[in-house]
């Protein structure tokens, strides 16, 4: 087998579990855009070109409750602001593409950061392996936002557990690539941000926004610091 091959099979291996949840967290996408009044259209056409799970569900909720076009583009940014992170630390991995890096660039999200980082730190730059995992996690992402909303009135994503079967594979996942102090600095100061919004405001929906902004930066700043010493 060659070297090509032998990245794309290792990197559909390892993607796969996860690719199984996100599958499940689309299908609880296509299930609750059907239940605020998306078209099937509508529903795989946001998944094709948008591509983000927390971006798409923020927005149907949005919608549904009748939020404006403008508020909604500020709470897609909002949340993908982390992304800009996940990009730059991911430029030496993608580098070697060329051009491509551009396409690949679409594909910078959570799951894929953390695999592509994982196996950047063991083998070096790979985009290969990059463009795989991305490439089934938008399939996965995409099929099973058709599926959910072809028949999302047979549907209870609740009542399946769909909704928790994302977070709790992506934590297996992410647990072990917590080494070092820059790690732990964000997983700490997330937690506290999160654990602070919902005691001063029970119920609200900037916790993981502000998480998901600060605490990147926070790793940032423990890990600058750690390079001056």
């Amino acid at each position: 087998m060659n070297k090509h091959a032998s990245a794309i099979k290792i990197a559909l291996i390892s993607a796969f579990p996860l690719a199984f949840a996100i599958a499940t967290y689309g299908l609880s996408y296509g299930v609750l855009s059907l239940q605020a009044g998306f078209s099937l259209l509508e529903t795989v056409g946001m998944s094709v070109f948008v591509f983000s799970g927390s971006v798409q569900l923020a927005a149907v909720g949005m919608v549904q409750s009748g939020s404006s076009l403008t508020a909604i583009i500020i709470a897609a940014m909002l949340l993908n602001v982390r992304n800009l992170l996940y990009g730059a630390a991911l430029s030496s991995t993608l580098t070697p593409a060329g051009k491509a890096r551009w396409i690949l660039a679409f594909g910078v999200s959570d799951e894929p950061f953390v695999l592509a980082s994982t196996r950047a730190k063991s083998h070096g730059p790979d985009p290969l392996y990059f463009a795989s995992v991305f490439i089934l996690f938008y399939v996965a992402w995409i099929t099973a936002s058709f599926i959910g909303a072809l028949f999302g009135d047979q549907i209870d994503p609740l009542e399946w557990g769909l909704d928790m079967a994302f977070p709790v594979t992506f934590t297996a996942l992410l647990v072990p690539s917590l080494k070092g102090k820059p790690a732990w600095a964000t997983v700490i100061s997330a937690c506290a941000i999160v654990s602070w919004f919902d005691y001063a405001m029970p119920g609200n929906e900037l916790s993981i926004i502000a998480a998901g902004i600060v605490s990147p930066l926070v790793g940032l700043y423990v890990q600058k610091r750690r390079n001056l010493k």
